[in-house]
């Protein structure tokens, strides 16, 4: 599949699966999903200075965003995804609590409508791997970060582990997608797991950050490395 092939397909995808994405996360999941936010929100809280700006890409329908505006109100949060589905809901899960730190906006990962050093953190979290582009978007993600501030990565990546790689590989390519999607979206969840196996190795992630200019790249894992936090500073 060629970039501006995945580019549609992935937006098609995202479109059709926005109505019940937060249940069937939770699903596929197995209630792990908590957890492995938990990464990346406990280093946003601690890392982003007093008053800052921060930017989730690829928001989807604004989990991070919106736990991240309730652990820290002194933060202005905007959530930026390109599915007007997905944001759609997320506008609308917001109006139960009307948050004033969060804001939404749509636009493309690879193309990000800010200036430059607008954030003092930005991050995406299993959305990287959705994109066409893996090296522009975290480029793009390191343009609009100030200098000092972090850069953040979240992904799923498929187990190295010679012993937990075929309970995986079976999990995610028949059991995941009927858990996900049921009889009508399958196909769409299939691609979850194409996703994921296509995807960049936690070292190759490690090194597009180091490629990029980012400093100082760290990394931790969940669940044997089906889940891994790559983190950086400008």
């Amino acid at each position: 599949m060629d970039k501006s092939s995945k580019e549609r397909y992935v937006y098609q995808v995202f479109q059709n699966i926005s109505k019940g994405y937060d249940r069937a996360n939770q699903r596929i999941s197995l209630g792990f999903q908590k957890g492995f936010k938990k990464m990346l929100l406990g280093r946003l809280k601690d890392n982003t200075p007093f008053g800052g700006n921060v930017l989730d890409v690829c928001c989807g329908t604004g989990d991070i965003t919106f736990s991240l505006a309730d652990m820290r109100n002194d933060l202005k949060v905007t959530g930026l995804d390109f599915s007007p589905a997905m944001l759609s809901k997320a506008r609308m899960r917001n109006k139960r609590k009307k948050r004033d730190n969060v804001h939404f906006r749509i636009g493309n990962a690879l193309e990000l409508p800010f200036e430059d050093r607008t954030f003092e953190a930005v991050c995406i979290s299993f959305g990287l791997r959705n994109t066409s582009d893996y090296s522009r978007a975290v480029d793009e993600m390191k343009r609009v970060t100030k200098p000092g501030g972090y850069i953040y990565c979240l992904d799923s990546l498929a187990p190295e582990n010679v012993l937990v790689k075929p309970f995986y590989t079976l999990y995610f390519r028949h059991i995941m997608p009927l858990l996900g999607g049921g009889i009508h979206h399958r196909k769409e969840y299939q691609w979850l797991y194409h996703s994921t196996k296509h995807f960049l190795s936690r070292m190759e992630l490690k090194q597009l950050f180091v490629r990029v200019g980012i400093q100082e790249v760290q990394d931790k894992d969940k669940m044997f490395g089906a889940c891994v936090l790559v983190w950086g500073r400008k």
